[in-house]
Order: structure tokens, then sequence, then C-alpha cells
């Protein structure tokens, strides 16, 4: 009993201590830069609907552009846009899963002013339309 319940736990947390280690394994970035780029990432998460640009996010953390875009890209193994659009899926999915809110606001939420923009990366994220989703159909991804 005991070795299970210590593997559930290993599993609980194998992906923080993973992300944990990615963060601390980058050798060509100083340990100040990568607490910079983790910002930048905490800083995107708190504005899905309204993120900062590319310039904005970099000065706001007190790097440059391109150390954010390089940074970014060998922490998080993607660039900072498409990073943007995957949680703000993943946020979308959550939302319209919940059923509380219709695709349009939650389209509004994670930062989408046209619908239709909305419809069409969702879809081919989660191979479902928004509308799908909101009825209860499981993604094919």
């Amino acid at each position: 009993m005991q070795t299970k319940v210590l593997e559930l736990i290993r599993l609980q947390l194998f992906p923080i201590l993973a992300e944990r280690d990615q963060l601390q394994r980058s050798p060509r970035l100083k340990a100040e830069t990568i607490a910079r780029i983790d910002y930048a990432r905490e800083l995107l998460l708190s504005r899905l609907e309204n993120p900062p640009s590319l310039l904005e996010l970099a000065q706001m953390v007190g790097v440059s552009d391109r150390t954010l875009r390089r940074g970014f890209k060998e922490l998080f193994g993607t660039t900072v846009l498409n990073y943007l659009i995957e949680k703000r899926m993943q946020h979308a999915q959550e939302l319209l899963r919940e059923g509380d809110l219709s695709v349009a606001e939650v389209a509004n939420l994670v930062g989408y002013s046209h619908l239709s923009q909305f419809a069409g990366v969702f879809r081919r994220k989660f191979g479902i339309t928004p509308s799908q989703c909101f009825l209860g159909k499981k993604s094919v991804s």
C-alpha cells in the first residue's frame, strides 16, 4: 500500500519538479535571467486577456526582446506566442466545459475579439469546435 501511495505522489510531483529542473538546467543563462524569464511567463499567465507585446514584456522584466525570445524558447521549449496561445486555449477549454459562459464570452475572456479567429485556433488545437466543447464533446487531441 505504501509503495502505491509513493508512486502516486511521484506521479503528481514529477511535472512540477521537471519544470523546476528545466528552469535550473540552462547553462547559457544566468540565474537572474532565468528568474526574469520565469517572471515574464507569470505575467503572461496573469494577463491572458490582454497580454503585453513582446517588447513591452521584455521591458517589464528587464531583459532585451532577443534575450526574452531565446531564453523563453530554451526554458519552456516554445515561443512566447505559442505559449500564450496554448495557455489561452487550455483556459478556454476549462471555461467551456464548466458551461457557465457562452462561447463568445469565453473568447473575450481569453483575449479574442473575433469569434471566428478563436473558433479556428480552438478547432486546430482540440479537433472540435468551441460549441462542441461547450456541449460536452471530448476533444480529439
